[in-house]
């Protein structure tokens, strides 16, 4: 029987550098409120939400991956060329066929790298992370482009008062590349099916297509329970992320979780006995849920405006539909 070569990875892997993109149109709550029934007040105590962007009909899935891409790659300190993998996690590509991390991996010139799309909600960063570290580790890759995007605003319904005022969009992208000593923790993740229901596309594509509903679908969710399970679950898969690395939380510098809700971002900083030294991430305030994309371009802002410095220890847990969910400690480029 022949014997395989083993691969020649990387010994570890770690982010060389984060890019992100933020649509120019703001949207004030005061927008929100011409369609349901609410306050500006109500928003803000339910959620932190003051503000969210919104993609223009040019700022397509494709163009806010290329923006955030390109300020991702400078970061890293490499060129296009160098890239061997492109992945990109998004729900709101509403191409099936082909991935439009194939359409971004050539027009950034990236040449001829790995190039797929993954499905994991608001987890969906966490998941693409892993993925680069382990095809950089094994070797199958160099350098990967992990890009978390999303146009969220295609698919909320203003009607909605439980979730018109939540989502936003937004692309974020970091290169992971190798490594002579560890930088990406281990993972935790998994998914939780039963509670697939919690959050979810109202209606099938092809209910819409055959005429059999008139709206067209858009995101919905049970607030409360995906509140209790994000608040008491999560942060115990964040704990088990801190112990995967062997590290607990007075060792870290930053903290940076899906900018879902202010309150559940609270919530879990009390619950994980956060110290006071340790930098929260709160773009939610300003930039809403953008599911995947959120956790990038939370530590793209944390980066650029001081919060937080390269070489920083940082805890990121992604979380959302499915229900999925992944965490582990990185160093920030």
């Amino acid at each position: 029987m022949a014997k395989i070569r083993p691969s020649q990875g990387s010994p570890y892997a770690r982010i060389m550098g984060v890019g992100g993109y933020r649509p120019t149109r703001v949207v004030p709550n005061e927008v929100i409120l011409e369609t349901i029934d609410s306050s500006d007040e109500w928003i803000r105590s339910r959620s932190g939400i003051a503000t969210r962007h919104w993609a223009s009909d040019e700022e397509t899935v494709a163009m806010m991956s290329i923006e955030a891409s390109g300020k991702a790659i400078a970061d890293a300190g490499i060129t296009p060329e160098q890239i061997d993998g492109v992945i990109v996690s998004t729900v709101s590509h509403f191409k099936q066929t082909p991935a439009v991390a194939t359409e971004i991996a050539d027009r950034i010139g990236a040449g001829k790298p790995a190039a797929f799309d993954i499905s994991a909600g608001c987890a969906g960063f966490g998941y693409g992370l892993t993925l680069a570290k382990g095809m950089v580790v094994e070797g199958s890759a160099r350098y990967v482009l992990v890009i978390g995007v999303e146009r969220l605003s295609d698919l909320t319904d203003l009607e909605d008062r439980a979730t018109a005022f939540l989502f936003g969009d937004g692309a974020g992208a970091v290169v992971v590349g190798p490594s002579q000593e560890p930088q990406i923790g281990p993972t935790v993740w998994g998914s939780e099916g039963d509670k697939s229901n919690t959050i979810m596309q109202t209606v099938p594509w092809d209910d819409y297509r055959k005429g059999t509903v008139e709206r067209f679908p858009a995101l919905t969710q049970e607030g409360q329970a995906v509140f209790r399970w994000a608040v008491f679950e999560m942060a115990k898969i964040a704990q088990q992320a801190l112990d995967a690395a062997g590290i607990t939380s007075a060792d870290l510098d930053v903290f940076i979780p899906h900018q879902a809700n202010m309150r559940i971002i609270d919530s879990m900083v009390k619950t994980l006995k956060l110290p006071e030294h340790v930098t929260v991430a709160r773009d939610v305030e300003t930039t809403g849920n953008t599911s995947a994309a959120s956790i990038p371009l939370a530590m793209e802002r944390l980066l650029a405006t001081g919060q937080a410095k390269s070489g920083d220890t940082a805890l990121v847990i992604g979380f959302g539909a499915g229900l999925v969910y992944a965490a582990t400690v990185v160093t920030l480029p």
